[in-house]
C-alpha cells in the first residue's frame, strides 16, 4: 500500500504536468526529509507543463484539486506540500483535507523571517511577480518582503543550463539585497540544486521553498497538528458538481 511504510507519508504535489520537474522536486524533498518520512511525488494528469502567470495558475489549481479528490484508496498520506510557488489552490486543498496542507510560498517566507529582518524573493519571469506578491499579502507575510526579483528565465529553462541559471539568480539576488533583503527565498519549486551556490555567492541565507515546505509539514505532524474544520476551512459543501469528479466522503 502506498504511504503505508510504517512512517509518515508526505505528498509533494507539483502544480504542473512536467514529469521531469516532479522528479526534481521529489528528489529535493527526499534530501531534507527525516528518516522514516516517505515522499510521494505527484502531479496533475492535465493542465499546463509549466505555470507562469495568473491564467496558468488558476488552471493548475483546479487540476491539483482534481488530483487530490481522486487519489486511489490505497494512497494514504499524512500531509500535503503544495509545490507551486505563488500558485493558487492552497485554501481549497485545506477545505478538502484534514491533514496539514503546507504551501511552499508561505513556508519559505516563514523560514526566511526566522533567519533575518527582511527577505526578498528571486523567481523566474517578471510576469509572475504579481501573483507571488498577492500570495504573500493574502498569507499575511508581505510586510517584511522587500520585493520579488525576476531572473528572466522560464520555469522549464532553469535546469537546462546550470551556469546560466546560477548567474541569472545571483544577479536577481543582488538586486534584492540592494533593496534591503538580508535573506533570500527561491521563488520556484525547481531551484533546490542551485541553493548552495547562491548562498555562497551572495553571503546571505538562501531558503529553498520545497525544503521549507517539507520540514514544516514534518514539524506539524510531529506536533499532531491537523487543519481546522471550523470556519474558513470547513469541509466543502455537498452539492452537485457537473462534470467534476465525485470525491469519496463528500
Amino acid at each position: 500500500m502506498v504511504g503505508d511504510g510504517g512512517g509518515r507519508c508526505i505528498a509533494v504535489v507539483n502544480c504542473n504536468t512536467s514529469s521531469e520537474m516532479t522528479r526534481e522536486i521529489a528528489a529535493g524533498a527526499r534530501a531534507v526529509a527525516a528518516p522514516g518520512t516517505e515522499i510521494l511525488g505527484l502531479q496533475p494528469v492535465w493542465g499546463p507543463t509549466s505555470a507562469e502567470g495568473f491564467y496558468d495558475s488558476f488552471i493548475t489549481a483546479a487540476a491539483v484539486l482534481d488530483l487530490l479528490t481522486t487519489l486511489p484508496a490505497e494512497v494514504e498520506i499524512d500531509a500535503v506540500v503544495m509545490a507551486g510557488f505563488g500558485e493558487h489552490g492552497r485554501e481549497g486543498a485545506r477545505e478538502l483535507l484534514e491533514c496539514p496542507v503546507v504551501d511552499i510560498t508561505e513556508a519559505a517566507a516563514m523560514h526566511a523571517m526566522l533567519l533575518g529582518h527582511r527577505y526578498g524573493v528571486v523567481t523566474t519571469l517578471p510576469r509572475v511577480r504579481g501573483q507571488i506578491e498577492d500570495s504573500l499579502l493574502v498569507a499575511g507575510l508581505a510586510q517584511r518582503c522587500v520585493g520579488v526579483e525576476a531572473a528572466d528565465l522560464g520555469v522549464l529553462e532553469v535546469g537546462r543550463d546550470h551556469a546560466r541559471t546560477v548567474a541569472a539568480f545571483v544577479a536577481a539576488g543582488e538586486r534584492a539585497i540592494g533593496a534591503g533583503a538580508d535573506v533570500l527565498v527561491l521563488g520556484c519549486a525547481g531551484f533546490t540544486a542551485v541553493r548552495a551556490e547562491l548562498a555562497a555567492a551572495l553571503a546571505v541565507p538562501v531558503v529553498d521553498a520545497v525544503s521549507a515546505g517539507v520540514t514544516t509539514a514534518e514539524a506539524l505532524l510531529a506536533c499532531g497538528s491537523r487543519t481546522s474544520k471550523v470556519g474558513a476551512y470547513a469541509r466543502p459543501l455537498t452539492k452537485a458538481r457537473t462534470g467534476w469528479p465525485v470525491a469519496v466522503g463528500w
